[in-house]
């Protein structure tokens, strides 16, 4: 009895660590949308941009730089060596 009441606890603050998780996430498209929202190819930098916001749920403020603010963000690279995210 006292596992499964063990169990049981264990199972309950799982499931409030992953609602706690899931709602720290950011719009990821809204944020792009206003990230690449001066990109002379709003469609490519859009898609770079979710990519980028989806692997490390954030986005730096302003429309370029500020990569401070995400390292994650900063250090995503292409196969080439060239900045990934906009």
């Amino acid at each position: 009895m006292a596992i499964s009441r063990t169990l049981l606890a264990a199972i309950l603050i799982s499931i409030l660590i992953l609602q706690i998780v899931e709602s720290a996430t950011i719009d990821c498209d809204s944020e792009c949308k206003r990230r690449c929202a001066l990109s002379s190819r709003p469609n490519l930098c859009e898609r770079a941009c979710g990519t980028c916001c989806n692997r490390c749920n954030c986005v730096p403020s302003g429309t370029s730089g500020h990569y401070e603010e995400c390292p994650c963000y900063a250090n995503q690279t292409t196969h080439g060596g060239v900045h990934k995210c906009p």
